[in-house]
């Protein structure tokens, strides 16, 4: 059942600036390979067709080599939706025709203290979507491409009215907090009107303007920190009350300078934060689409994905890219699968 499946994608080479189609041969070797993991243990299987993904910051930093630990070729991406295509004989949640997600992890130990607890991408067994290690040593490759098998645990169920496109960043990006009373920092002025009138935001501040942050100091109660370029702390540990907290989910490709005197003296916190459990990303899921939530997306064919790359390396998107898998990668592999049988 499961030797019959094969895909094809977008891989990075090596730590260039360009992404390349895999070519027929690489894919049918490579993803073969990986989906074979499943046939010993099919049963807890889900395998999808890809129709969208969500181009993620964490994305260009792996396929930059950003933090030095990248495994070439690289098939980046992490939030990866589609449609159900088979299950497995244990699979209850889903069945085939399902619309469905698969974020950043694809197994774990599921028997440590975090996994016990469903926070399940603080395992330090885990294994990530994409750039990482299965079990038996062969390679994971993420969802710029058509298709990927994953075990039920790590799927996540999209409820019929959760648009794909729109709902993809939401497996990485979304998983990130629930807001109260908003103040949006921003570096652009000219995103202050979309952050008040259309986001919701209660207030708006621009980091580059000195007089607004010094007005705005010790007023905030906690930050959460998206930026995932290098910036300095200092201003935002300014912003916080005494006892805030500011929380970094960004991820910046260099290494960041931390002031330790003004946490000393006001009591302030610096923590990070990873994505979410399955449990919670699959709750954030339901609230979204039981509240008509999805992200700002811009969607792109596949052939655009290197000017994408660069774009959001500029910060020109509004808010996150979303490949159309389905109708811009096409996948001719049957006629290759013959040619090598």
């Amino acid at each position: 059942m499961w030797a019959n499946l094969s895909a094809q994608g977008y891989m990075r080479k090596d730590g260039g600036d360009t992404l390349f189609p895999l070519r027929r041969l690489l894919i049918l070797h490579v993803q073969l390979i990986l989906f074979n993991n499943f046939r010993a243990n099919g049963d807890d299987a889900v395998t999808l067709k890809i129709l969208y993904c969500g181009i993620c910051h964490t994305d260009l930093h792996s396929v930059k080599d950003d933090f030095g630990f990248s495994m070439f070729p690289v098939v980046p991406g992490h939030e990866i939706v589609g449609i159900v295509t088979e299950v497995g004989k244990k699979v209850t949640k889903f069945k085939v025709g399902d619309k469905a997600g698969v974020g950043c992890l694809v197994d774990s130990c599921r028997a440590c203290p975090n996994c016990n607890q469903d926070v399940e991408v603080y395992c330090p067994k885990k294994i990530d979507t994409y750039n990482d290690i299965y079990h038996d040593g062969t390679p994971t490759y993420g969802g710029f491409s058509d298709m990927i098998a994953v075990d039920k645990h790590f799927v996540v169920l999209f409820p019929d009215n959760m648009p794909l496109d729109g709902g993809a960043p939401l497996l990485c990006a979304g998983i990130t907090a629930f807001g109260l009373k908003v103040t949006v920092i921003s570096t652009s002025p000219s995103k202050e009107k979309e952050a008040i009138e259309r986001l919701g935001a209660d207030s708006f501040l621009v980091s580059r303007d000195l007089k607004q942050m010094e007005a705005a100091k010790g007023t905030l109660d906690g930050i959460i920190d998206t930026v995932s370029a290098p910036h300095a702390f200092l201003p935002l540990i300014d912003l916080l009350k005494c006892h805030g907290k500011l929380v970094i989910v960004g991820v910046p490709g260099k290494l960041i300078e931390l002031p330790v005197i003004p946490l000393l003296m006001g009591k302030k916190l610096v923590a990070g934060s990873a994505i979410g459990g399955l449990k919670e990303t699959q709750e954030m899921i339901d609230f979204a689409a039981k509240h008509n939530v999805t992200a700002d997306i811009e969607v792109v064919p596949m052939d655009y994905i290197n000017t994408a790359m660069e774009r959001l390396a500029k910060g020109d998107v509004r808010y996150r890219f979303v490949i159309d898998i389905g109708n811009t990668l096409k996948a001719p592999v049957t006629e290759m699968i013959k040619r090598l049988s």
